[in-house]
């Protein structure tokens, strides 16, 4: 298993088109990988759960990876955060 926590710095959060790349993104890895705001985890795989986390500007996050691509999966979708989604 492979962790890392990520503050979310874009100015509309973890919503919409950035949760869809995030998604995206995530489902390119064959490990399993999630996504921990205040104790509550969800399926980084998943919209609809990512969603459900209300991420916001400046809300600390924990990426969960555990598989055989764990540390590739964690380190791209820290560096796609890290990027601002590319915007």
């Amino acid at each position: 298993m492979y962790t890392q926590e990520i503050t979310v710095n874009n100015e509309v959060g973890l919503h919409a088109k950035a949760a869809t790349y995030f998604i995206q993104k995530a489902n390119e890895f064959k490990s399993g990988i999630w996504v921990e705001k205040d104790e509550r985890r969800v399926n980084a795989k998943s919209l609809l759960g990512v969603l459900s986390l209300g991420i916001v500007q400046g809300t600390t996050i924990t990426l969960i990876a555990d598989g055989s691509d764990q540390e590739e999966a964690v380190k791209a979708l820290s560096e796609l955060i890290d990027s601002n989604f590319g915007e």
